[in-house]
């Protein structure tokens, strides 16, 4: 296969190389962006040791922002890291021209990469149109892809796998600023993804430790951390495991800590979102609400997700 690029800088892919918080966008009472507690999820995952912080539309609740609120947060995330870590953007679905746009705002603030989630309502692009919208932003600063572009076409299903590598096969080899990709779909598709890009972009997966170690065979760099933004000690611990290819106290903590967590989540009112952003308040890190329509846990509901934590050792 040919490569148009040498791929990700080693400066880079070391940074993704990593557990990976990404930020929670809190807010106050009156559902305005609470940019203390921004500030303050920054300062938390830094002081323990976070080589990259990742604004993201999912967790970072893009779908909730205005454009211009989405730009003011990665701007406020940038300087308040001030260079000690890197800082990866995200856009918001927009077509071409915008997030043209949008990433020449971004190189100018100072963010490390862009992560794209192109729009493909009823699957509306090609492998052709994505590979001329990714060229076109990474003009500007080096850019990531999400794997949930493939999962959003709303009525009419997910995209096929076929059309999936497809895609990723044109992206991988004709668009030399796109240096990574989060990784939200996982499965079959996620270990043939990783076989096939790894050595030219870094990978990173999305969400979990049990998804990150079921593709360390595949070819892996960092994931994704939910522990990062509150209890890294567990991030570090896992990280450390499999670095030292001592997967039995990987595994545990994966079956003690992370599967009992993921299972209460399954039963908090609202799901994962009011259940982190709860967490982050218990930890004193930022506050719990959410804008409406969003579910924001009740006070009877924090002290039931209080009483979990504690009986799982994590408070």
């Amino acid at each position: 296969m040919k490569h148009s690029s040498n791929g990700c800088p080693p400066e880079l892919r070391e940074a993704l190389n990593s557990p990976i918080p990404s930020i929670r966008t809190p807010f106050t009472k009156d559902g305005e962006i609470d940019f203390d507690g921004v500030r303050s999820q920054v300062d938390f995952v830094i002081d323990n040791g976070a080589k990259t912080i990742m604004d993201t539309w999912g967790d970072s609740l893009h779908s909730v922002l205005t454009d211009d609120e989405v730009a003011q947060l990665v701007k406020v995330i940038v300087e308040h890291t001030a260079g000690r870590a890197k800082v990866i953007a995200a856009d918001n679905g927009w077509a071409t021209k915008k997030a043209v746009d949008y990433g020449s705002y971004c190189a100018e603030v100072g963010a490390d990469f862009l992560m794209l989630l192109p729009p493909d309502w009823a699957g509306q692009t090609t492998p052709d149109t994505l590979v001329a919208h990714f060229n076109a932003v990474s003009e500007h600063l080096p850019t990531m892809l999400v794997t949930a572009f493939f999962t959003q076409t709303g009525v009419f299903g997910s995209r096929t796998g076929a059309f999936n590598m497809q895609a990723i096969r044109a992206l991988y080899e004709k668009v030399p600023g796109l240096v990574a990709v989060k990784d939200d779909v996982l499965g079959d598709f996620g270990f043939q993804l990783c076989t096939t890009v790894h050595d030219r972009w870094a990978v990173v997966s999305g969400g979990y430790m049990f998804n990150h170690n079921l593709q360390i065979p595949y070819g892996v760099d960092g994931y994704l951390c939910l522990f990062m933004s509150f209890k890294p000690e567990i991030s570090w611990k896992y990280w450390n495991s499999v670095k030292t290819g001592e997967y039995d106290s990987a595994w545990k903590l994966i079956r003690d800590i992370e599967m009992p967590l993921r299972a209460y989540q399954n039963t908090v009112e609202g799901g994962f979102n009011p259940l982190v952003h709860g967490i982050s308040e218990l930890f004193g890190i930022s506050k719990r609400y959410l804008p409406p329509p969003y579910h924001t846990l009740t006070e009877q509901q924090m002290e039931e997700l209080e009483d979990f934590l504690k009986g799982l050792g994590l408070l």
